[in-house]
């Protein structure tokens, strides 16, 4: 074998080391999600749905749901039309300018989640003052989601052919018009793809919803509560029903924004 090969073969190794190293847990709370056993180790004893029954009987899961859905589907509806217009504003801005724009918007993204979270509970309860509830959460969230679901919309946009836009407005079109009947059927994919990922960041969010929500559960902080109380399969079965929604709304976006990998 040539040194090349060795490099090549040795990467590849490594590359799988480190994917196991995070796809082996995930799997593992998926697999003793239907272990007959209450007992988390292998062998499993059997396989069962019945820690799903027992989740869905459980008289707090339901309100955490809903809560879980309002709040994801108010980030993504907000966040997707706020981000649209931003995206759309930077867009037609010089390069530079808009670059910092960015770099100012993604700050959000870089920092510590625990930080974002103790600043809005000091904002919201200090400064404000609101009670806390769904209405902060939502708050809360769209600080990091959106600048995600602008950074999306943006990429797509720097490719976009404005003089259609620009030949619709010399024929006599709105800007309104001319952004509905061109420019939003255009980027729709992007757009919905976009939403989906808001959304998936929503529903997975712990941190934040922790700090800002006051009272009430969503299914993270329901997770949260499982965890400290009792240790069975409960929490596993509602940990593989999050991680289903999230990878499969995140399939879905990827496929809408025509993700080429």
């Amino acid at each position: 074998m040539t040194r090349a090969s060795i490099l090549n073969f040795i990467w590849i190794a490594v590359a799988f080391l480190i994917a196991g190293y995070l796809l082996i847990p995930i799997a593992l709370v998926v697999l003793f999600s239907f272990n007959t056993s209450a007992l988390t180790s292998l062998p499993l004893s059997g396989l069962t749905l019945a820690w799903y029954g027992k989740l869905l009987s459980i008289d707090y899961f339901w309100p955490a749901l809903q809560n879980s859905m309002i709040i994801a589907a108010a980030v993504s509806v907000v966040s997707v039309a706020s981000g649209t217009l931003a995206a759309l504003a930077l867009a037609r801005m010089p390069a530079r300018r808009s670059e910092r724009f960015i770099y100012l918007l993604s700050l959000p993204m870089m920092l510590p989640a625990l930080i974002i979270g103790i600043s809005l509970l000091s904002f919201f309860v200090r400064l404000l003052p609101i009670k806390l509830g769904l209405f902060t959460v939502i708050l809360g969230q769209l600080v990091v989601v959106q600048p995600f679901v602008i950074a999306i919309l943006y990429a797509r946009l720097q490719s976009f052919d404005w003089s259609i836009v620009d030949s619709a407005r010399d024929l006599g079109a709105t800007p309104s018009r001319a952004f509905f009947t061109i420019t939003l059927p255009v980027i729709q994919p992007t757009v919905v793809g976009a939403g989906l990922i808001a959304l998936a960041i929503s529903l997975d969010d712990f941190i934040i919803t922790f700090f800002t929500i006051g009272s009430g559960n969503t299914l993270p902080t329901m997770v949260w509560g499982l965890v400290r109380t009792s240790l069975d399969p409960t929490i596993n079965a509602l940990a593989t029903l999050l991680l289903a929604v999230s990878i499969g709304s995140t399939a879905l976006a990827l496929r809408f924004s025509r993700y080429q990998g």
